[in-house]
């Protein structure tokens, strides 16, 4: 299995532009992050947990030229907004695209992309089948995807746990139970999105320290704010197992 990260950062926090804090005058392009997004390459298949506002540019960015399914974490504008872009996989591979929600994600989505789901289809606009996504194990092109329910504060969100490959974004709160199905998993990806508490995301410490309790063999943190400080400085102060992520990254199971 062979993982990209497509983005590694996220809207909360964005500056203003003409922002001049030490991240976003950085030169390193590990400092440069695009919307929290992952591309998954298994048995032959293409899967992308979320497609941002900045899904476009990721795509061409990887040079992205097929598309088996979308999966959709939660209904966030930060992890949906580029949705209508999935257009172009219709035509490169002249069918429809399968897209795995939960029923509250479908509504968004149906809300937001109206026109999609018109009874008058303008031509050109996206094509998809629309799956349902409950939190049981669903087999997706052949390919196991364990959902895990996380808190978002109070809204649920949609974890992944594929093979022994964790995914997790927009989280600050697991169950017991749910921890029970990405023990075991020999990478986790986690999201830390600053130092200071936040009432949504886990914090730095906060997501060290469920990695020191989950205990993966690697730990990648993920939905990074530029508030965290710079990529460089950062890793110096991880633990040895734990790295943090950054747009391009790609790592092999």
């Amino acid at each position: 299995m062979k993982i990209t990260f497509l983005g590694t950062g996220t809207s909360q926090g964005v500056p203003l532009i003409g922002c001049t804090c030490n991240v976003c005058l950085s030169a390193d392009i590990k400092d440069k992050r695009l919307r929290t997004s992952i591309l998954i390459e298994e048995k032959g298949k293409t899967f992308i947990i979320d497609t941002g506002p900045d899904f476009r540019q990721q795509m061409l960015r990887e040079n992205v030229k097929n598309m088996d399914a979308v999966i959709f974490t939660h209904e966030h504008k930060d992890h949906t907004a580029g949705f209508d872009d999935i257009r172009a996989f219709n035509f490169i591979n002249k069918k429809k695209m399968d897209v795995y929600a939960s029923a509250r994600v479908q509504e968004a989505i149906k809300r937001e992309f109206a026109y999609i789901f018109s009874d008058f289809k303008y031509p050109g606009i996206p094509e998809i089948n629309l799956h349902l996504l409950e939190n049981k194990l669903t087999v997706i092109e052949g390919v196991d995807f364990l959902p895990i329910e996380v808190m978002h504060y109070k809204l649920p969100v949609f974890g992944f746990r594929i093979n022994d490959f964790t995914y997790i974004t927009d989280a600050n709160y697991i169950s017991d139970t749910e921890k029970e199905k990405i023990r075991g998993t020999k990478i986790l990806v986690l999201n830390a999105l600053r130092r200071e508490p936040h009432i949504s995301h886990y914090t730095l410490k906060e997501a060290i320290e469920l990695v020191e309790e989950i205990k993966p063999e690697r730990a990648y943190f993920t939905h990074i704010s530029h508030q965290l400080g710079l990529h460089e400085e950062v890793q110096k102060e991880l633990p040895a197992n734990i790295e943090l992520a950054y747009d391009g990254l790609k790592i092999e199971m």
